[in-house]
């Protein structure tokens, strides 16, 4: 045997290569007998295997070497295949909360039947408004009853919150605080047909209704009793929608900080600003142009009075709708919610324009 891979190479003996054969002999024969140990079975080597220190090709042992060896044994761990990264969720684009459609379309609806009662015949905006009053005193006293279980008697402020505009129109400052006297008489009274238990709140209610919905309205009256009240009520309403207009657009796309959190999250006061820019454009253009002897920076000083009345009217409606726990206070308009709803910034906006009217350019 030429190759030795495991044992001493053939013809060498103990003390190396230099000393002679190995004496031959039982005792010698025995003696190597009893060093020697069976070699292992080998495998044949497989193409590409392993290669000795010849560089010949070897087989690599699968198994162990000597008989009192333990195999070390490496139990092979279930491979799992890796779980994949979770897709990044899509980016969420700002969204304005109502179906814009609707809102435009109803919008342009509204505004041309006030155009037409605007410019065709007086009296028949008086009655649009004295429609809106009514409607939005059932709302009001509606929520009201569903939500806090108070009953504003909704009969006498229909009836006195009607007579209040058409009294404003016709009678000017005077009627309508004689008529708003006589609504609360009435309110007063006719809760009185009923138990007393609530008594106090829901005349209450009913006073504050009366005073929040047609008082307020009748101003938008007392605006078209000038000579040119036509264009007074169209700068009332220009001046009104464009700062919500500039407030929702402004803060839409640039809003970060909140205005009144608690009160009514979506405002920001970038909005804030945008109301005030876009109304102050807007009233200088309006009093330059169509209000007879104004004169531009007056319009800059209405315009900032409405942006600022605008939105404490919002916040104010906000507050009793958080008060309710409710979103709109109707769906009578869609995209709009109810007419309370659109009435919330004009009704504290009417009294502020017309005493600027009235000191500006007089009431005529």
């Amino acid at each position: 045997m030429n190759d030795s891979s495991w044992g001493a190479p053939a013809g060498s003996g103990r003390g190396g290569p230099d000393q002679g054969p190995a004496p031959a002999g039982p005792a010698h024969d025995r003696h190597q007998a009893a060093q020697t140990r069976p070699m292992p079975i080998v495998p044949d080597v497989p193409a590409g295997g392993f290669q000795d220190d010849h560089g010949r090709g070897a087989a690599r042992p699968s198994g162990p070497l000597f008989r009192d060896e333990t195999p070390h044994e490496h139990p092979q761990e279930p491979m799992s295949s890796p779980t994949p990264p979770p897709p990044p969720a899509p980016r969420q684009k700002k969204s304005a909360g109502r179906d814009l459609g609707a809102a435009i379309g109803v919008g342009v609806g509204l505004g041309a039947v006030i155009i037409a009662s605007l410019f065709i015949w007086k009296p028949a905006f008086v009655g649009v408004v004295a429609v809106a009053v009514v409607v939005g005193l059932w709302e009001l006293t509606s929520r009201l009853q569903e939500r806090k279980a108070i009953k504003a008697p909704l009969v006498p402020l229909a009836v006195g919150g009607a007579a209040m505009v058409v009294a404003g129109y016709v009678r000017g400052p005077e009627g309508a605080w004689v008529a708003m006297a006589l609504t609360a008489l009435a309110v007063l009274v006719w809760r009185m047909t009923e138990p007393p238990e609530g008594y106090l709140k829901d005349v209450t209610a009913g006073v504050f209704a009366a005073f929040y919905v047609p008082f307020l309205a009748t101003f938008v009256a007392l605006l078209l009793t000038a000579d040119d009240g036509p264009l007074r009520v169209l700068t009332f309403l220009i001046l009104t929608v464009v700062s919500d207009t500039g407030a929702y657009a402004v803060g839409w796309r640039f809003g970060k900080h909140k205005l009144a959190p608690r009160i009514s999250p979506g405002k920001t006061r970038e909005g804030l600003v945008g109301a005030v820019t876009f109304a102050m454009a807007a009233g200088a253009l309006c009093m330059q142009f169509m209000i007879d002897e104004g004169a531009w920076w007056q319009g800059l000083i209405l315009g900032l009075a409405v942006a600022a009345s605008a939105t404490l009217g919002d916040l104010g409606e906000s507050m009793i709708k958080r008060d309710l726990g409710i979103k709109d206070m109707g769906t009578l308009l869609p995209g709009h919610g109810g007419i309370m709803d659109r009435l919330d910034s004009l009704l504290p906006t009417a009294p502020v324009v017309w005493l600027l009217l009235a000191l500006f350019v007089g009431t005529g």
